[in-house]
């Protein structure tokens, strides 16, 4: 049976983490990825592989958002939010970390409709929704807790998009080599999971649910995997 309890300690504690890891260690490092400065090697390739990720999740959104509701889960610096609210979409955008909510408030035109909010992405009272978006947000958490962040967005959304780490050979490798890298080129630990029994268990959790498309981003250190899902 899959735990898929809110209260999970397992997210607990990933969340913490994540909370620790972007407040307290890497905030410069990620002001910088989400930028155009210069930045290493290793992370180039990461913001090549991000910049083609939100492109990707973005081109399943519509054109002309005016009149829908979108979470942007687990928003970082806000780049998918802002383009979200610049098609017209009224955006709540949610992350973990108050520091990269300050940098995303910073960037944002004053005119969009951001709502902008430091928290939990699972959190009920955020509301209603057409569309969540969750880049590169589960990626840190095991499949049991994907599934039960999906059961709660499932709740209050017709559409989800969401991005994983696949679990394949060459990105277990790699992240076992990353670990020689200084820590400053490290992003935060991720956990691959295997799509087949995700996409099992998604299908079990959500009988109601649908999986529309799946789609893998590769780009030197960055390996994602988007999957979108609607409701029947």
């Amino acid at each position: 049976m899959i735990e898929t309890s809110l209260t999970s300690n397992r997210y607990q504690q990933s969340r913490s983490r994540l909370e620790t890891y972007f407040d307290k260690t890497a905030r410069k490092a990620w002001e910088d990825l989400t930028s155009d400065v210069p930045v290493s090697g290793i992370r180039a390739t990461v913001r090549a592989g991000r910049n083609e990720m939100r492109e990707l999740l973005l081109s399943t959104l519509p054109t002309d958002m005016h009149g829908m509701r979108l979470l942007d889960a687990g928003c970082g610096t806000g780049a998918l939010a802002i383009a979200a609210a610049q098609r017209g979409a009224d955006v709540v955008a949610i992350d973990v970390s108050g520091g990269l909510i300050d940098i995303a408030k910073e960037r944002a035109p004053g005119h969009l409709s951001i709502d902008w909010r430091v928290g939990d992405m699972r959190n009920h009272s955020l509301g209603i929704f057409d569309h969540v978006v969750a880049m590169d947000s589960l990626i840190h958490y095991d499949e049991a807790d994907i599934i039960g962040v999906l059961k709660a967005w499932s709740q209050r959304a017709n559409q989800v998009a969401f991005t994983f780490a696949p679990g394949t050979p060459l990105l277990h490798m790699m992240q076992f080599v990353g670990k020689a890298f200084p820590r400053s080129d490290r992003s935060p630990a991720i956990l691959p999971v295997s799509e087949a029994k995700l996409s099992r268990d998604i299908g079990e959790a959500l009988p109601e649910w649908a999986i529309d498309f799946t789609q893998r981003v590769s780009s030197g250190f960055y390996k994602s995997q988007a999957m979108g899902l609607s409701r029947l």
